[in-house]
């Protein structure tokens, strides 16, 4: 008589049900990085506090981390162009942006307008600059900060300012020239210049502005300074990060720092 073994075969519920208890011990296990990742955000010196808190908002709703570098929109472009490791790129204009897309170092249609930025007169003294700028004509100070218009586009924004009124030459040897907005700043916070243009997001602290007197100047005095961004390496967290940027969440953020967004009238 042959005697025929038979081998129960489990249940294939059980089997798929075990399959995801297994899947989900895994994913418990597998190291943070594998989920998430770093991106490295090279912005502009003007758009850093902004930036900051974008980022931060960024990392809580996904998980990657973003390095922010800060520095002239000038010098990134150039360390673009020899190879530096920057995910994506927020300028501080837009000329930067289009010519990086136009030599093909950039991810193909990612080129968005961010911000719009504003340009501020601003002394730490009070009742030093007036509500109509006219400190500018009448002269009475030694040094007017401005960025480098060579270099920045707040730069050209404020000799545009001058210009309009008459003042570029008559001021130009009074002028005190920052590589970028952030030193013009600086040489104006230090003392070494009595007032100077500076972006309105550098004195922006919540609702209020900082301490000093401030002229905003009007829009039409100068050309729109339109800041783009671009995504240099296509990744996941860079895809996300950019999607995040231009949400309505994020835009609220831009604003509160100082800056119009795209969907806002900007002048």
């Amino acid at each position: 008589m042959t005697t025929v073994n038979t081998m129960m075969l489990p249940d294939s519920g059980l089997v798929k049900s075990g399959i995801r208890v297994l899947w989900v011990f895994l994913l418990i296990l597998l190291p943070r990085q594998t989920l998430t990742d770093e991106i490295r955000v090279a912005t502009a010196s003007n758009f850093r506090t902004a930036m900051t808190a974008l980022a931060n908002e960024f990392e809580v709703e996904t998980g990657h981390q973003a390095t922010v570098i800060t520095g002239s929109t000038g010098k990134h472009f150039a360390q673009i162009i020899h190879g530096a490791p920057f995910d994506v790129f927020f300028a501080a204009d837009r000329e930067r942006p289009e010519k990086l897309e136009s030599e093909g170092l950039t991810v193909p249609g990612s080129r968005f307008t961010y911000a719009f930025g504003k340009l501020i007169l601003w002394s730490p003294q009070a009742d030093y600059v007036d509500v109509g700028g006219r400190v500018l004509k009448q002269g009475n100070f030694y040094h007017l900060a401005v960025a480098n218009p060579q270099l920045a586009p707040y730069g050209r924004a404020a000799r545009e300012v001058l210009e309009n009124a008459g003042l570029w030459e008559s001021l130009s040897k009074r002028l005190v020239r920052g590589e970028n907005v952030a030193q013009a700043f600086q040489f104006v916070h230090s003392g070494n210049a009595e007032l100077g243009f500076v972006a309105l997001s550098q004195l922006k602290d919540g609702d209020h502005l900082s301490t000093g007197s401030h002229w905003p100047v009007p829009p039409e005095m100068y050309g729109a300074i339109e800041q783009q961004a671009v995504v240099l390496r296509d990744n996941r967290a860079a895809r996300e990060f950019m999607s995040f940027v231009q949400s309505a969440r994020a835009a609220r953020i831009i604003r509160t720092h100082g800056y119009e967004t795209p969907e806002h009238d900007h002048q």
